[in-house]
């Protein structure tokens, strides 16, 4: 890929009057009217402003988080800027975030849900994790959310299904840079089943206990934690099941630069950027060792085994 990205401005820091508040989270999650006697642990935890408990096998903040005003206003976002610091304000005009999530391919009971209904149907947790851009920076952000398997296993898939697809919103007339054809928009991604029904990988609807901002990927988006970034897929609309390996936005886009696999992987480097080294947001100065698999080796290498782990999946 040959496009070269404009130059970076001046952070523009989102007022706090464009995040939702705690009313709007209650009511975006379907909680407003519920009775508290009826609502699970966790949604009690919505219901009293903080969106989930915290999972304590996940809680680890490594290295200390990374500020909230830089997780919620440096963004990758390409549907409305190539520019991570414009997105959070560009964003706030889109209106239309995606209102349902459909379920469907090679599965036995295919659904659709309301996005509102996804917390109360399989309940939130906040988990810390690692989150590394391929562009060679990194994070590390309580996201608030739930195994995506446990979606999965409520749909039941058909023992011939082998991945997942994920399709993000297609709404040019809100979202400029679906205006433009430098991509092929909407945005896909996809997974094997087997790493889509990993533990570690989330369906989440919150950071920092508070609901997902719109640059963040609102309503619901994934976050695939031993991946580089741009595999945890925003503002998700369907997920399909398939026997068949989906072709992604920038394998698409880049098919010499980006694979299917995208494992953060140190010893293979990007055409465009070393992988050996990060820089964490908040410090600008300084960069860290990248860690194989993001530094969750020992939840996902199984995954991989045989596998020739020096190419750039």
């Amino acid at each position: 890929m040959t496009k070269q990205y404009k130059q970076l401005r001046e952070n523009k820091v989102t007022p706090e009057k464009h995040f939702w508040n705690r009313r709007s989270f209650i009511q975006a999650m379907g909680l407003g009217s519920v009775s508290l006697l009826s609502l699970p642990k966790s949604a009690l935890a919505v219901q009293a402003g903080f969106p989930s408990e915290k999972n304590p096998d996940y809680n680890d903040s490594f290295d200390g988080l990374t500020k909230e005003e830089l997780v919620t206003n440096y963004n990758n976002f390409y549907e409305f800027s190539t520019d991570k610091k414009e997105v959070a304000e560009i964003v706030q005009d889109w209106n239309q975030p995606p209102e349902t999530l459909e379920v469907s391919g090679m599965v036995h009971q295919p659904q659709t849900f309301g996005a509102e209904e996804l917390a109360k149907i399989f309940g939130l947790e906040q988990r810390i994790y690692r989150f590394r851009c391929v562009e060679a920076w990194s994070m590390v952000v309580p996201w608030d959310g739930f195994p995506l398997r446990k979606l999965l296993d409520r749909v039941k898939p058909m023992g011939s299904a082998k991945y997942v697809k994920f399709t993000s919103f297609l709404d040019p007339e809100s979202a400029p840079g679906q205006q433009r054809d430098y991509y092929p928009w909407p945005y896909v991604e996809g997974l094997r089943l087997d790493e889509a029904m990993n533990d570690l990988t989330l369906l989440v609807g919150g950071v920092y206990g508070k609901p997902l901002p719109k640059q963040n990927g609102s309503p619901w988006r994934l976050i695939v934690p031993w991946k580089y970034g741009f595999k945890s897929i925003k503002s998700i609309v369907r997920i399909e099941l398939t026997d068949t390996m989906p072709t992604s936005l920038w394998m698409a886009a880049g098919p010499s630069e980006y694979g299917f696999y995208a494992n953060v992987n140190p010893e293979v480097d990007h055409p465009r950027w070393s992988q050996k080294r990060e820089r964490p947001l908040g410090n600008w100065f300084g960069k860290i060792d990248t860690l194989m698999f993001n530094g969750y080796t020992d939840q996902v290498a199984h995954l991989y085994q045989g596998m020739d782990l020096k190419r750039f999946y």
